[in-house]
């Protein structure tokens, strides 16, 4: 409470002195269960990958975990829930928003949240289950799951 308080007319937490002041690389190396960076892409990177203490990630934002970070949080057997399954959320929310108008429906937040959930949770479950089936990062089986999909979108169009 006192830290929302400090923090709502300033719209930040600057100056509050409840707390001890740290970088956000210290931020970022912080001993945690789950660590989600939520802003910036290659937030995580080859300088600090080594530096992780969380027990997993999740990708809010764009390509926070670089290419090589990946490679050295799989190596240590840090798992990442990667972006394109963990935000991914408001592109179908979007998605929603454009069939509504397009087909005149009307769904309100109970339906649009439910609905939203079903998606989401298959999508999990796909990508979890050729994870193991593959037994490959999860990153990678988004991807193949991905590029599954536009493949087969293109050779119903007749692109193969």
């Amino acid at each position: 409470p006192a830290l929302i308080e400090h923090a709502a007319p300033r719209r930040s937490i600057e100056g509050f002195e409840g707390g001890e002041k740290i970088t956000n690389e210290e931020l970022i190396e912080l001993e945690c269960d789950i660590l989600v960076p939520a802003a910036l892409g290659g937030v995580i990177n080859q300088d600090n990958a080594a530096k992780i203490r969380a027990r997993m990630i999740v990708e809010a934002a764009n390509s926070p975990v670089t290419t090589v970070a990946d490679s050295i949080l799989n190596e240590r057997g840090i798992p990442i829930v990667p972006d394109i399954l963990a935000n991914a959320g408001g592109v179908t929310v979007s998605y929603f928003e454009w069939v509504q108008n397009i087909q005149a429906f009307t769904w309100n937040e109970e339906e649009v949240n439910a609905k939203l959930s079903k998606i989401m949770s298959k999508a999990y479950g796909d990508v979890v289950a050729l994870m193991k089936s593959e037994n490959c990062s999860m990153r990678t089986a988004a991807y193949m799951i991905a590029i599954q999909r536009v493949a087969e979108a293109e050779r119903l169009r007749g692109g193969f």
